[in-house]
């Protein structure tokens, strides 16, 4: 007889909800993978069922193949000592262990239930027992499962009760062999075990995942690495922000220092330019000069002489001042020559003090210039 769970009944143990929904999705996962990787990864799918088959117990380990005969044992079993130790290899004697019964030995019912029974199916099916059923609560176990899922959203489900007087009889004839059973379940018809189990949460025996120090190890590590991955990314941006902030400032530096430099050598062309245009609207200084040496008669001394813009200024003495005005007048170089401010005696010399300013024109061009003839000799 074969032992075998089908998917639907392995999705309907594995829990209703997001967390029955994602084991069931891993366990598909994980048949794609090698079949060594496969059973480290879902060695809680093996078990040891512990079939009785008239007077003798039929051991079958089932595994990803299928169930695989291991041993038969004669009843009753001792129950003193655990008799399957010495018929099982290492690797079996972890399994958990389960009992099959046939399905005459239990009860089944169906039943049309909301979809909110779904997350706490064996508590709701547990007040449907005395009206599906002539046992008491007390008197049986009882499990349920999830057949189909309506269009309108109730669940199929079906009830399975196994009177605890038959299992009290199964567990005494096992003997030692009955001891830390992790589950029960029947076998149907088909010979197929239905997917419950129906032993209390309270009585079932729990083997210890070796794996779960290396997973929670594994975890750790993996965190940790994440951790320093993540450290470093921030080191490396912080880096390259650092060396983008002094490239920044050194650039910054070069273009204040560019913008100076070229602020300067505006500067200078602006000046340039002015000069030169101060240059071409007004007569050279020379040819000023040599205009007044040639107009600027005999015993008339300059003491200063000024150019500022347009305006030409002269400080000096003379013993002719009321008549420079009129000597100055009609130059090319000037204009609108005339006296400022009072005449004034110099005491040492006896000439006038004088200033007179006039008005430079614009640049004239150059033409022949007949010199005047000076009245009696060189000015000085």
């Amino acid at each position: 007889m074969s032992a075998h769970i089908t998917g639907g009944a392995l999705l309907a143990r594995s829990g209703s909800g997001l967390g029955g929904f994602l084991t069931w999705w891993g366990r598909g996962l994980a048949a794609w993978l090698p079949a060594g990787m496969r059973r480290l990864l879902i060695a809680g799918d093996e078990r040891l069922w512990l079939q009785v088959q008239g007077d003798a117990v039929q051991l079958l380990h089932q595994g990803e193949g299928g169930p695989r005969d291991v041993a038969a044992l004669p009843l009753p079993l001792p129950a003193e000592t655990d008799p399957l130790q010495r018929v099982l290899q290492e690797r079996a004697r972890a399994l958990p262990r389960w009992l099959l019964l046939p399905d005459s030995a239990g009860l089944r019912r169906t039943l049309l239930l909301p979809a909110a029974a779904r997350e706490r199916l064996r508590e709701v099916l547990g007040f449907e027992i005395e009206r599906q059923t002539p046992f008491a609560l007390a008197d049986v176990l009882h499990d349920g499962r999830v057949v189909q899922v309506r269009e309108d959203g109730q669940l199929q489900v079906e009830l399975v009760v196994l009177p605890r007087a038959r299992f009290d009889a199964a567990v005494a004839r096992l003997g030692g062999a009955a001891k830390a059973l992790a589950g029960v379940d029947l076998q149907s018809a088909e010979g197929r075990a239905l997917g419950v189990n129906l032993l209390p949460p309270a009585q079932r025996s729990t083997r210890g995942n070796a794996w779960r120090w290396w997973n929670l190890g594994l975890a750790l590590v993996a965190i940790l690495a994440l951790a320093l991955a993540m450290a470093q990314l921030l080191d490396n941006r912080r880096a390259a922000a650092q060396v983008l902030k002094t490239s920044m400032q050194t650039r910054e530096a070069q273009a204040r220092m560019i913008s100076s430099e070229r602020q300067r050598l505006l500067d200078t062309v602006e000046g340039e330019a002015y000069l030169r245009a101060q240059r071409n609207d007004h007569p050279p200084v020379v040819e000023v000069m040599q205009a007044l040496a040639q107009r600027l008669p005999d015993g008339t001394y300059l003491e200063k002489l000024s150019v500022d813009g347009d305006q030409l200024s002269m400080i000096g003495l003379s013993s002719q001042a009321a008549a420079l005005v009129g000597k100055l007048e009609g130059a090319p170089q000037w204009s609108a020559p005339a006296l400022s401010g009072a005449l004034q005696q110099d005491p040492r010399t006896r000439m006038d003090r004088f200033t007179l300013v006039a008005q430079l024109a614009g640049k004239v061009p150059a033409t022949p210039s007949v010199p005047a003839a000076p009245a009696s000799g060189e000015p000085r």
